[in-house]
C-alpha cells in the first residue's frame, strides 16, 4: 500500500475511534465542588479560620488540624478571582496532624479560599478547601459564590454552560505609536520617460 493511502487510512481509523462513544463529562456548576470524601477526614478536620467565616480583620495565620497524622502535600491560598497568594508553602515529608501557616498581609478581597491536599495513612490522596472573608462589609463566602452562580445562570441560562472570563486587558492612552526602522527603503518614483 502506498504511503499516502496508509496515512489516509490511519487518519480515517483515528477519526472513527474519536467519534465512537465520545461523550463529554458533565459540567459541575461550581468550581468549588469536590468529590465525596470516602475517608471521612474532611468532615473531621478543623480549620482556623473556620470554613465560611466572616472576620473583622485579615487573619495572621491559618491552622488545619486533621484527625490523624498525615502528609500535607498541597496548601494554596487564592482570592475570589483565583489569583494566587504566595504563602511560601513547601512540601515536607514530616507526618503531623496539626499544621499552622503564617500568612502575608492579605489584600482586601471578596473572599479567600485555601485548598489543601494530604496523603492519609493508607496513601490515599484526600483534598479539601475552606473559605473565609474579612472586613467591615464582608459577606460569607458561600453567599458570595451563590450570588456569582445566580448571575452566571441569569447571564447564560443553561447551568451546563461554563463561563470563562476574558483575559485582562490593558488600555494605554496618550502614548506615541512605536516607530520602526525598516532594514531597507523602497523608492517609488514615477518614471517620466515611459
Amino acid at each position: 500500500m502506498k504511503r499516502g493511502k496508509l496515512q489516509q487510512l490511519l487518519l480515517l481509523t483515528f477519526g472513527i475511534c474519536l467519534g465512537i462513544n465520545a461523550n463529554a463529562q458533565p459540567f459541575s456548576s461550581s468550581v468549588h465542588k469536590q468529590p465525596a470524601d470516602i475517608t471521612g477526614i474532611v468532615s473531621k478536620t478543623e480549620f482556623n479560620p473556620p470554613n465560611d467565616a466572616v472576620l473583622m480583620a485579615a487573619p495572621q495565620h491559618i491552622n488545619i488540624k486533621f484527625p490523624s497524622a498525615v502528609h500535607l502535600v498541597k496548601l494554596t491560598l487564592r482570592n475570589e478571582l483565583r489569583d494566587w497568594v504566595d504563602i511560601s508553602f513547601r512540601y515536607s515529608p514530616i507526618v503531623n496532624a496539626d499544621f499552622q501557616w503564617v500568612l502575608p498581609d492579605l489584600e482586601p478581597a471578596v473572599y479567600y479560599t485555601a485548598d489543601w491536599a494530604i496523603l492519609s495513612a493508607n496513601d490515599r490522596l484526600v483534598r479539601g478547601s475552606f473559605s473565609f472573608s474579612f472586613g467591615p462589609d464582608a459577606k460569607a463566602p458561600s453567599a458570595s459564590r451563590a450570588a456569582e452562580e445566580a448571575l452566571l445562570q441569569q447571564r447564560y441560562g443553561d447551568p451546563n454552560i461554563r463561563y470563562v472570563a476574558p483575559p485582562a486587558t490593558e488600555i494605554i492612552i496618550n502614548q506615541d505609536p512605536p516607530s520602526y526602522d525598516p532594514p531597507f527603503t523602497i523608492q517609488l518614483e514615477i518614471d517620466q520617460d515611459n
